[in-house]
C-alpha cells in the first residue's frame, strides 16, 4: 500500500528535518510530501537537502503563501496522480506525534477517514493556554451543533484518508483555511457517506517557531459553519 504524509510548511527551518527523521523512525516505507509556500527562512532548501538523502522525501514549491488548505488540495492531487491509497495530514512541527501513525493505518481498515481527536476522551492539550484551549473546545461543541456531523473534534489537523474517498470531492473549489478548511473537509465528505472515525491523541503544542494562528482564521470558521449548513439544506455542497 502506497502511504503519503503531506506537511505544509511555512518557516519550519528548526522542524523539518527532525520531523522527517522522527516519521521514517516510526514507519520507514512510507512517503512524505512538503508543500513549501516559499518559506524566507529557507525551509524549502532544507527539503531539496533531505531529498538528496531520501527518495522518499518529495517538495512541492509555491509561489508564496498561499494558506493551508489550499496546500492540502494541492498534496491530495499529487497523491491522487501519484497512485497513493493513504494520504495524511500532519504538521511540520511536533503537534502531531508520529508515533501515533500506526495507529491511524490501524484504524483506516475499516474507515474511509480517520481523525485524531483531542476531545474524544475528555480534553488531551499540553502547554496551551486556558484562553485558546477553551477556544478550540468551544469551536467545536459549537460546530457540532450547527452542522450536525457527529464528530468531537471537527478541526484537528492530524488526519488520514483514503484517496478513493478524497476524490468524492472537488478539491479545486475548497479555498478555506484553517479552521475552516478542516471543518470543510470534514463536512463534505461526512455528507458524502464517508465512514469517519475518531480515534484518540494528546496534541502538545508547537516546540519551536510560530503559530500560524490569527483573528481571521478564527472568523473564517465562525462562518463557513453556517455557510455549509444552508448549502447543505440547498444541495448546493
Amino acid at each position: 500500500m502506497k502511504i503519503l504524509i503531506i506537511i505544509p510548511t511555512y518557516n519550519e527551518s528548526d522542524n523539518i528535518r527532525a520531523i522527517t527523521d522522527a516519521i521514517f523512525a516510526v514507519h520507514p516505507t512510507l512517503e512524505i510530501l512538503v508543500v513549501d509556500d516559499n518559506s524566507p527562512d529557507g525551509t524549502g532548501s532544507i527539503v531539496r537537502t533531505l531529498q538528496g538523502e531520501n527518495n522518499r522525501i518529495h517538495l512541492l514549491e509555491r509561489m508564496g503563501k498561499l494558506g493551508l488548505g489550499t496546500a492540502y488540495c494541492e498534496g491530495f492531487l499529487w497523491a491522487m496522480e501519484g497512485g497513493y491509497e493513504i494520504v495524511f495530514e500532519m504538521d511540520a512541527d511536533f503537534s502531531h506525534d508520529p508515533k501515533e501513525i500506526p495507529n491511524f493505518l490501524s484504524a483506516i481498515e475499516n474507515a474511509d477517514v480517520v481523525l485524531g481527536s483531542r476531545y474524544s476522551r475528555g480534553v488531551n492539550v499540553v502547554n496551551w493556554p486556558m484562553q485558546r484551549l477553551l477556544l478550540s473546545w468551544f469551536a467545536n461543541v459549537y460546530t457540532r451543533w450547527i452542522t450536525r456531523m457527529p464528530i468531537h473534534d471537527a478541526t484537528g489537523g492530524f488526519k488520514c484518508f483514503r484517496t478513493e474517498i478524497l476524490r468524492k470531492v472537488n478539491l479545486k473549489r475548497i479555498r478555506s483555511n484553517g479552521y475552516a478548511f478542516q471543518i470543510e473537509m470534514n463536512f463534505k465528505l461526512w455528507r458524502r457517506g464517508a465512514r469517519i472515525v475518531e480515534i484518540p491523541i494528546i496534541f502538545v503544542d508547537r516546540r519551536s517557531g510560530v503559530s500560524k494562528m490569527s483573528k481571521n482564521i478564527i472568523w473564517e470558521a465562525a462562518w463557513l459553519v453556517w455557510k455549509l449548513r444552508f448549502a447543505a439544506l440547498f444541495g448546493q455542497l
